[in-house]
Order: C-alpha cells, then structure tokens, then sequence
C-alpha cells in the first residue's frame, strides 16, 4: 500500500556547538521546555499533520536517542504499516560506511522509502524547535506543481548572511540559492525542511551520488543541481515559531521563550497541536512550605524547597531550603543544594550542585554569556562557576572556573 507522503528526519548532528551538553548524547536528544527533548518536535509535527511513518537517521552517540524513540508509541508512531524506523549507517558487504553528508543519508536509505513508494517525501531537520503544519506545506507544494519546495522563513536582512537563501520571485519560485552570502540578494532563510517528488529525490541522490567530487549535501550540491536543471522550485513561506538551537545561547533563549508564550510565539499548552512526549514516569511535583516559584516550568517528580524565579526544571530536580535559581534550564535527575546560587545557565542531566556554590551571573550588559555544566558533574561545596564556563568534569570543594 503507497503512502502519500512519509518523512526522513535527519538527527545524525553531532551539536558540537553544544559542547559539554552533547559529549555523551545526540543533537536531537538533548532536553528542551522541562519534559521534552528537541526531537519530539518533528515528531509532533509528523503526527499531528497526518504523516504516519517516519525514518530516523541516526549517528553520533545514537544509544539514548534510540531508547528514547522505542517503538514511537508516545507519538502514536506505533503502526502495522509505517510508523518511526531508526535508521543508523549499517555495513554492507564492502564495510560500514558513515553517513558522509544529509544527501548521502537519505542515499542510503533510499531501499526503505521504496518500501512504501510515496508520491513524495518530506525531509525534516531533528535539532530545531518548530511547530509546523506538514500537511498545510505539501498542499502548497501540490498547487505549485512543484518538484521540490523548501520551508522559508523572513529573517532580518541583517541576520540574513549567516543562512542559506534562497531568491524566488512573485510566484515564490525560486531562481537562485546563495549559500551564506557576503551581499543577500533575499531575506527568505531555508529551514532545512524540503518536499520532493520521490521520482526527483531518487534520481537527483542517485546521481549526486556518482559524482566523485560532491561533498553529498543537499544545500551545497542537490539544490544547485535542481537550479541547474530549471526544477520547478518554490519557496514556502513560514511564519510560526522557528528556532535552530545549535548554539548554547540559543537553547537557553528558547527555554526562556516557553515561559512567555504569548510573545514569544512557541506554546507547549495548546491542547490543538500537542508536543508528545515520552514521559519520566514520576511522581507529581512537590512545592513545600517556604518555597518561591515564580513564572517558572516545574515538571514531574521535582522537590521545591528553596526560590525558583523564570527557570525551567526538568523531571525529578531537587532545590534544598535556601538554594536560588534565577534564569535557569535544570535538566532531570539535578540536585542543588542548600545555600547554592544557580543563574543564567544551563545544567545538563544528573549534576549535584554543592551547599554554597556559586554557578553562572545575571548578565552586566552584554558581557555574561551562559555558563554550561555538562551531564553527571559533580560541583562542589562554596565552588565557583563563572558566566561563560563551559564545566565537563568535577569541580572540588572551593575551587573556582
């Protein structure tokens, strides 16, 4: 039976932007507005616009990436005929080989969208936090008779060298791609989301993939190539909430975003386009006595003893009496302390903060960037983490970074 459209999601990001925060975990893996990871948001995407099977192309640090997409059942992604497939590199008879490029690793995998042979395929970047409506973008591909589209979105002309862009005209063809330019002849950034006609991504890989010379990336070599050939091409304007969270500073930005829903555009409480999740399975949060918590996200088994003010605090965060956060993204399992001061940062999973330490500082300015502690460190007692610390192994008692 042939789908009409299915979705490659590409999540094979190494995020090393992320540094001490993707050390031991996959881009898409990483944890987002207190009860997702970021990959829950293609997901979501997928089901809510009716796309039923979905590939995963995994590779860096892939392990709990795969524990945590399972068999798709919290995305309803659970099916006889489709549903999600994790997709890592696998060895042919002449060796393994990695994913060498995003075109090269849907290339691989091109025996599995011949499974269902659909009309078209929808391919999806597992590391931006977006809500989109899938179904309402192959609907202008379909009016557009297109062959390939891409999702754009306006970004300020001052911002716009730092993307891929693409130039279309009044019918939102596009006419010409400048990859990052010195001199944007367009303000319309690619989202790194595209709908081709299957027929043309089979034939447009499969040759790509001839060629000795091509570094296999679709932005760099297929949409060149689709230029060249004049494609029929169109750009899909976008304008909802999009955010790539590639850097440290972007990731804690969007974490504060879901605090301020109404300005900031992205809305985990809209019960008409859910975000899935798979759950930590604990206990309700407890909020004791004495405690502060203000326009905060406090999710499931967390223990609030101390002053939580504009922080998002993952599964099962425990704050002691007289600990303050302030400007916090506390990732699950994390234990501060009595007496620490926690601000303007990211901790990653499973960190004790010690009685009295000191980690991060509200911004003076522009100066204080966000200080960063990696998954599983130890800080210790009266320690000292400074604004823009990037912190992947213990800290002693005292000691300051």
């Amino acid at each position: 039976m042939a789908k009409e459209m299915i979705a490659m999601l590409l999540a094979g990001g190494q995020g090393s932007r992320l540094y001490a925060l993707t050390q031991k975990l996959a881009k898409p893996a990483v944890p987002f507005g207190g009860k997702y990871r970021i990959i829950d948001f293609p997901l979501s995407n997928c089901v809510n616009s009716g796309i039923d099977t979905v590939g995963i192309l995994t590779q860096y640090q892939p392990l709990v990436l795969n524990e945590y997409i399972g068999n798709g059942q919290p995305w309803d992604l659970d099916r006889l005929h489709g549903g999600v497939f994790v997709l890592p590199p696998y060895q042919k008879a002449s060796g393994s080989d990695w994913y060498k490029g995003t075109a090269n690793a849907i290339y691989q995998n091109l025996s599995f969208i011949e499974r269902y042979d659909p009309q078209y395929v929808i391919i999806l970047s597992g590391d931006q936090i977006c809500k989109q409506d899938y179904s309402d973008f192959l609907r202008f591909h379909k009016e557009k008779n297109a062959e390939f589209s891409v999702a754009v979105m306006e970004v300020p002309w001052e911002e716009a060298p730092r993307f891929g862009l693409m130039v279309a005209d009044e019918n939102d063809r596009i006419t010409e791609f400048q990859e990052k330019p010195k001199n944007p002849k367009s303000n319309l950034a690619s989202m790194g989301i595209y709908i081709f006609n299957w027929d043309i991504l089979k034939r447009y890989l499969t040759e790509d993939e001839a060629d000795p010379d091509s570094e296999n990336d679709f932005g760099n070599n297929i949409i060149p190539n689709l230029l060249r050939d004049q494609r029929r091409m169109y750009a899909y304007r976008f304008s909802g909430y999009w955010k790539d969270v590639g850097t440290i500073s972007s990731l804690w930005e969007a974490n504060m975003e879901v605090l301020d829903p109404e300005h900031s555009g992205i809305n985990l409480f809209d019960d008409n386009w859910k975000i899935y999740s798979r759950n930590s399975g604990m206990t309700g949060h407890k909020i004791s006595r004495g405690a502060v918590v203000e326009n905060s996200m406090i999710t499931d088994g967390c223990r609030i003893k101390g002053s939580v003010k504009h922080s998002i605090l993952f599964a099962g965060v425990q704050v002691e009496k007289g600990a303050v956060l302030e400007d916090a993204v506390v990732m699950g399992g994390t234990v501060i302390k009595s007496g620490a001061v926690v601000k303007h940062c990211i901790i990653a999973e499973n960190v004790t903060i010690g009685e009295g330490a000191v980690v991060g500082a509200m911004p003076q300015g522009e100066a204080n960037g966000v200080a960063t502690v990696g998954a599983g460190v130890v800080i210790g007692r009266n320690a000292k983490i400074g604004p823009n610390a990037m912190i992947n192994e213990n800290v002693e008692d005292g000691e300051e970074k």
